[in-house]
């Protein structure tokens, strides 16, 4: 298949070493001649999945030269896929047909799959920085590996540091309401919930779930009609412009739970909430997969990302910067183990992970026979100062979780 550089340019398609940057069609000489892992990182960098896909890449700049200091030499190959599963496909296609021997992406499961496909019909190892879709890890694919959580693992992992946040706080609550969004991954956290929660053996009573359109200018009636129900905890499935909405209205209508928590979503620790809410946005949790404060990696990780990135702050930036960065590490380990790029040597020493040290809070990296890491817990992050703080486990946190939240009255 001929390359289209052309149409490559206008997709901002770069290549960056740890040495410098080279081109995707570099002479072949030129590329013979290195000995770092080529990656083709494929990453929604524009589309209506561009604010996440670009913070990942944000992880992917900064990874080369922290991977060097770690002994590894990777050569990155940045793909914008457009938050388009059609043109992760034929971008995957190119990127192999160019050199590329391994690829790492693609946030957006549907992306993902479409890669997954190729990189089967290639022999090229597939590893999946963040997709949560079960499907990656369901059908079978022998070049393929998933350091990230399924839907159901983020359900089930988020309902067990609820359990901990009791714990550790102390707190009685007797009722829960479930507020999500009425998208494809609200809905897929919802049918978590339901199958879920009824075995969690938490000590409250769900009393509702309530589906909402993200699309909607306020939520006022969502929350007038939890309000109604009174419960102790909001538990909530929300994006970033969804999440201001809810607080904004929660306070509007003086509704004061004892806490509003995240059982595996985004939206209560963006950058955007922080901004738009101020003092409001404080005490919220959420219980999700997050960067291990307390590990060099992520210490190496955070240096070299504000030096490199100084308009972003690593503490917001860290869950996708960190899947992201982990996931190289993944690629460059077995590169070393493997001492070969040859897709099935390649992905045999993949299969083969062991990593102690990484960014995510965790034990060491492994996948089972179906390329799934099933060891990825979640922690609690908690805002404090308008900064998402590691509160839980007690062994990584940085601070205790504070829990009944303040009143919303006298913090502004």
């Amino acid at each position: 298949m001929s390359f289209d550089h052309r149409k490559l340019s206008r997709r901002s398609v770069l290549a960056g070493t740890a040495a410098g940057a080279v081109l995707l069609g570099a002479p072949a000489i030129v590329r013979a001649q290195t000995k770092a892992l080529k990656i083709a990182v494929l990453l929604p960098q524009s589309g209506y999945l561009a604010q996440a896909g670009q913070s990942c890449h944000r992880g992917a700049l900064v990874a080369p030269s922290v991977l060097s200091d770690f002994g590894h030499q990777v050569e990155l190959i940045h793909i914008d896929m457009e938050s388009n599963p059609d043109v992760a496909r034929t971008q995957t296609e190119r990127a192999i047909n160019e050199g590329a021997q391994c690829i790492v992406g693609a946030f957006d499961s549907a992306g993902t799959l479409a890669i997954a496909q190729v990189c089967e019909q290639r022999q090229v190892p597939l590893i999946v920085n963040i997709g949560a879709a079960p499907q990656l890890t369901e059908q079978g694919y022998k070049f393929l590996v998933r350091n990230f959580p399924t839907g159901g693992m983020l359900v089930k992992n988020g309902l067990h540091q609820i359990q901990a946040l009791i714990d550790a706080t102390k707190i009685a609550p007797k009722t829960a309401v479930f507020l999500h969004a009425n998208d494809n991954f609200g809905m897929a956290q919802r049918k978590g919930m339901d199958a879920l929660f009824p075995t969690a053996g938490l000590p409250f009573k769900l009393l509702e779930s309530i589906a909402y359109d993200p699309k909607a200018q306020d939520l006022s009636v969502e929350v007038t009609k939890i309000r109604g129900l009174n419960p102790d905890l909001l538990l909530v499935v929300t994006r970033a412009a969804d999440a201001i909405k809810l607080v904004r209205d929660t306070v509007r209508q003086k509704f004061q739970p004892m806490g509003i928590i995240s059982p595996g979503a985004p939206g209560l620790y963006d950058e955007e909430f922080y901004k738009a809410l101020g003092p409001l946005a404080d005490y919220h949790i959420d219980a999700l997969p997050w960067a291990n404060p307390k590990s060099k990696v992520t210490q190496a990780l955070e240096a070299a990302f504000k030096k490199q990135q100084p308009n972003y702050r690593f503490a917001v930036e860290c869950f996708n910067v960190g899947f992201t960065f982990d996931a190289l590490l993944i690629a460059a380990d077995a590169f070393k183990r493997a001492g070969t790029a040859t897709g099935p040597e390649l992905m045999k020493a993949l299969m083969a992970t062991n990593l102690v040290d990484h960014t995510m809070i965790g034990p060491p990296i492994k996948f089972d026979a179906k390329g799934q890491n099933v060891d990825i817990p979640s922690g609690c992050v908690q805002n404090r100062a308008q900064t998402p703080t590691v509160v839980l486990p007690a062994e990584v946190a940085t601070m205790t979780p504070v829990l009944p939240m303040p009143p919303w009255q006298g913090r502004t």
